[in-house]
């Protein structure tokens, strides 16, 4: 049977962020798991640039409601798709469709219809595609993530020191690592650590990419925009982006480091005193666990995802509450012993996941819709 999976993510604008990292990390773990599944030609292509006419199986890799994310026809015998989540969907008023959007997302609910099957990452996102886009809970298959191989905790004394010197790193800190989109709920977090008097580092692009101003009209994309335009109201993203901005601005305590090689960022890990994440939404939460696998307690809010990833391994707050994200934090800075327990209890939960684990059950899943005709 051949069967096709999408590499389009790799070659996006994905490619740095969780959708290409997951199709990278699968595609090499189905390659070292595959020998295990008799009958199973798997093909990673670019479905952009193949005719996929002649394969049993096409695996879609991505999914945006906003954006024609699935073909209008069959492309191949069977087709599959993974949605990792619809945030989008969660937070309309700040993630706005438009009218062209609000129109593909219509088109995609009915071609999402004609999918054999979809694959999801954690319960909590299974839960938001039955709810928006109104799938059949059965149709729906879990396969968890699981963090990157390289980051593992790092125990060399001079590379941790040639670490912290590079990057200008306090001595104790708080460190959070991914976008600064609204639902990762940035303004918590920081508001949390200014009341726990602590540092905070951030990792991610996007958070050294946001530049103060207003709307231009390169950001405009439709009627509602222009009527935004027009009475000088700002995109909610970018809104957000420039509030974000003025809060970094306003603290010598917040270390904004960019884009972070895997290896750099794993002493980074091991270098912080506690990993905090005070998401209001997430689809699955994949820094948990790469904290607790370089052995850094986990602070995270207490959500859907967080708790079905994390289980008993971190402490939890109220996203809505800075001052809880503030004790929380602050009993990890001052209680040595509750910081080991929450440590090796996040050392085991992490074992708990990897991608050859991720690439079976994938497996297992295409094996199960080609036995269906």
């Amino acid at each position: 049977m051949k069967i096709a999976i999408d590499t389009g993510p790799l070659n996006s604008q994905h490619s740095i962020r969780g959708i290409g990292f997951h199709t990278k990390e699968l595609l090499s773990a189905i390659g070292e798991v595959n020998h295990e599944f008799k009958g199973l030609d798997i093909c990673p292509i670019d479905f952009s640039k193949s005719d996929l006419v002649k394969y049993d199986l096409a695996h879609f890799t991505s999914f945006n409601p906003y954006f024609f994310s699935l073909p209008f026809r069959k492309l191949a015998r069977k087709n599959i798709v993974t949605i990792h989540d619809l945030i989008y969907l969660a937070f309309p008023k700040k993630y706005p469709a438009g009218i062209k959007g609000k129109i593909r997302f219509f088109i995609q609910k009915f071609l999402i219809k004609k999918v054999d099957r979809i694959i999801t990452i954690s319960d909590t996102s299974k839960k938001d595609i039955v709810k928006f886009l109104n799938v059949d809970p059965v149709k729906i298959d879990v396969v968890h993530l699981a963090g990157r191989e390289k980051l593992k905790n790092v125990t060399d004394v001079k590379f941790l020191n040639l670490i912290k010197t590079k990057y200008e790193l306090p001595e104790k800190f708080v460190l959070y690592v991914g976008d600064i989109n609204y639902n990762k709920n940035i303004p918590t977090l920081i508001k949390a650590c200014t009341m726990a008097g602590v540092s905070l580092v951030v990792v991610g692009k996007q958070a050294l990419d946001i530049e103060e101003g207003g709307m231009t009209l390169k950001d405009i994309h439709g009627p509602t925009d222009w009527v935004r335009y027009v009475f000088g109201k700002p995109h909610p993203e970018l809104a957000h982006y420039g509030l974000l901005l003025r809060e970094f601005k306003k603290s010598n305590d917040i270390f904004r480091l960019g884009f972070v090689p895997d290896s750099d960022l794993a002493a980074i890990y091991s270098l912080a005193t506690v990993y905090c994440q005070s998401s209001y939404y997430e689809g699955f939460g994949l820094p948990l666990l790469e904290a607790m696998a370089c052995k850094l307690p986990v602070v995270a809010s207490k959500i859907g995802a967080h708790v079905e990833v994390a289980g008993q391994a971190c402490l939890y707050s109220d996203p809505n509450k800075p001052g809880d994200f503030a004790r929380k934090i602050a009993l990890i800075f001052n209680n040595p012993k509750l910081r080991d327990e929450i440590i090796n209890k996040g050392i085991a939960q992490a074992k708990k996941y990897s991608w050859k684990k991720s690439a079976r059950e994938t497996l297992k899943v295409y094996e199960k819709i080609l036995r269906t005709d």
